[in-house]
């Protein structure tokens, strides 16, 4: 589209030493509208500097709140005795504590993957011996110390809980024949009711050392756990794990199904020690 000679304004531009002058042309609508493209800079560069202004200020603010925690951080530490001799070195009665809560926050959080309810560590007492003044601090920190590694250990590989949180159908034990009422057979483990689908979980830190159709289990896997215990889950719709793989208390090990030698949507559960079946409801409880 052409221009047209009144829609154009020219800008003369001289220099200081009158030695030439330089000519703009601009459209004349844009002369009229410089004051709002002024205002609209100025209206940017306002945000700008209120967006810095806010930033330096949350910074400081945060930086304040830190120095806060870091003080009372330090005030905390200071209510605990500091140092306690041991072989010469210095050692941090704090560090003993930390370690000890360390440990009772696992064996919670192993309990409650498996379906237990954890206890509480609001209060951690000495025996008799720490009650009567016969041994130090120290003392009584390693010694509950080594005995909750101990039992982090046992917890985290010992088979202990419920592989899924349901009713249970069928016990461990002798029973009647379900495809033959009329003989009796040996049921090496117990039943979870379930539907199709549901999750099956591992009960305790192991190696999955076989997955697959395993007779009238159906499709079937096995972990080996420490101390000679392993798990079996059976008549699974789906195995969601493979020969070797490393699990973890809580971990998904499969679907529930009715595969194999089944009348219906279960879990086969079996806990085995030296490959001997034992009876897993004396690992669903600590009371057990």
């Amino acid at each position: 589209m052409k221009i047209k000679p009144k829609d154009v304004s020219t800008i003369v531009i001289l220099s200081k030493n009158k030695q030439g002058t330089k000519t703009i042309q601009v459209r004349t609508r844009h002369i009229a509208h410089l004051k709002y493209y002024v205002m609209g800079l100025v209206g940017v560069i306002a945000l700008l500097v209120g967006s810095i202004f806010l930033l330096r200020n949350s910074i400081q603010q945060q930086e304040h709140e830190k120095q806060l925690l870091l003080t009372q951080i330090v005030n905390l530490k200071g209510q605990i005795p500091v140092e306690m001799q041991k072989q010469g070195e210095k050692v941090s009665a704090q560090s003993y504590i930390q370690a000890i809560e360390g440990k009772l926050k696992n064996i919670n959080d192993y309990l409650r993957k498996r379906g237990l309810k954890g206890f509480s560590t609001k209060a951690v007492g000495g025996d008799a011996n720490a009650a009567a003044g016969k041994l130090t601090d120290k003392e009584v920190y390693m010694a509950y110390n080594d005995y909750l590694t101990h039992v982090v250990n046992s917890v985290a590989f010992t088979p202990m809980g419920y592989p899924r949180i349901s009713e249970m159908t069928s016990r461990f034990g002798f029973r009647s024949d379900p495809f033959d009422s009329g003989h009796a057979e040996f049921h090496p483990g117990i039943d979870f009711k379930g539907n199709r689908g549901d999750i099956a979980h591992c009960t305790a830190n192991g190696r999955v050392v076989s997955t697959g159709w395993m007779g009238g289990y159906g499709n079937c896997v096995r972990v080996a756990h420490e101390n000679g215990f392993e798990t079996l889950y059976g008549h699974l719709s789906r195995i969601t794990v493979r020969v070797g793989q490393q699990l973890s208390v809580g971990d998904k090990v499969g679907e529930i199904g009715s595969t194999g030698r089944s009348t219906g949507n279960h879990l086969h559960y079996e806990v085995r020690k030296d490959g001997k079946p034992v009876n897993p409801v004396k690992f669903l409880t600590l009371n057990n």
